[in-house]
């Protein structure tokens, strides 16, 4: 059994172990692989059976080009690089890593609103920088200090990480108003359930945590954003292209937008191009949130079971039926 991770560095750059696989088979891992080198993608899968991906895309021409594939495993809850379709025409199923980063994505979008509102990382600096030693007073605040308590999040998209956002934000003593299709008990006992437009119009800090479907995909535009308060605050570390990007470039530079705090963009790596680079008060992280060891840890430990399962005849997290 051969089993191949494409572009493992990422999963995982030292401080884990790959002996849960190597104990499956003969276990071959490549830090990284060409995203669009289709010719590089189809030599290192070889004659591997087992092929394990995060981001290297598997299309239908790799695909067909790589006979001796079974078996497919996403290091990652997104399986959009792989082409599903193809695969089970192909007799492939494909397992993704179902729910590994709830608690830890929640805690980033509460970390991006957090620095938003007191700027630590600057004001540290500031201090280190000996302002606050040759200060003439006792302290000094170089932006607006915002306390949450008594205000409104809206969060789009309530569903694990959606509703951990919000019982976190509640806990800050924050209203949570809640915009999804589907509607639950659980969700209910941590906030109210609105239409879009009540959610805009009544928030102080806007929350994406909804999937990209067609329907979602720039649900921020400036339509959406005329319709939001003056000076809201806007996070994202669900998918970069639930944003217009221009369009929020264009309100935070007006001062529409107080503030966005975002993981995501809609081309990763960013661009130099992205009008969000230049625009004002707007926090940007290289679409980390999931990133911690423990979440990490989960996705391996996931990956092996995905794998096991697969080898058992049985298997398991499958994305294409």
């Amino acid at each position: 059994m051969k089993i191949t991770v494409l572009d493992g560095v990422v999963e995982n750059p030292g401080d884990l172990s790959w002996n849960g696989l190597e104990r499956l088979g003969e276990l071959t891992v490549y830090d990284r692989t060409s995203m669009t080198d289709e010719d590089e993608i189809v030599e290192r899968i070889g004659n591997a059976e087992v092929v394990i991906t995060n981001k290297t895309p598997l299309g239908r021409t790799v695909l067909e080009r790589c006979p001796s594939i079974r078996f497919i495993s996403v290091l990652a809850t997104g399986y959009n690089v792989v082409d599903c379709d193809c695969a089970k025409e192909r007799g492939i199923p494909v397992s993704n890593v179902p729910a590994y980063g709830t608690d830890v994505v929640a805690q980033f979008a509460i970390a991006l609103l957090l620095e938003i509102c007191h700027h630590v990382g600057a004001h540290s600096e500031a201090v280190r920088q000996g302002r606050w030693e040759n200060c003439p007073d006792w302290c000094f605040w170089d932006y607006p200090l915002i306390e949450l308590a008594g205000k409104t999040m809206g969060i789009i998209g309530f569903g694990r990480i959606g509703q951990k956002t919000g019982t976190i934000a509640k806990a800050l003593g924050m209203r949570i108003l809640a915009f999804s299709p589907h509607e639950s008990e659980t969700g209910r006992k941590i906030g109210e359930y609105v239409d879009l437009d009540m959610l805009l119009a009544e928030s102080d800090v806007i929350s994406l945590h909804c999937p990209l479907f067609p329907e979602t995909r720039e649900i921020i535009n400036r339509e959406t954003i005329a319709k939001m308060k003056d000076g809201v605050i806007l996070l994202n570390n669900s998918r970069g292209p639930l944003i217009n990007e221009q369009d929020l470039a264009d309100a935070l530079n007006s001062g529409k937008v107080r503030a966005a705090g975002l993981d995501v963009v809609s081309e990763e790596p960013i661009r130099s191009g992205n009008p969000l680079l230049k625009a004002k008060n707007c926090i940007i992280t290289p679409h980390i949130s999931w990133a911690s060891r423990e979440s990490r840890q989960r996705i391996m430990d996931c990956t092996v079971k995905n794998v096991k399962a697969y080898l058992d005849g049985e298997p398991v997290n499958v994305v294409n039926g």
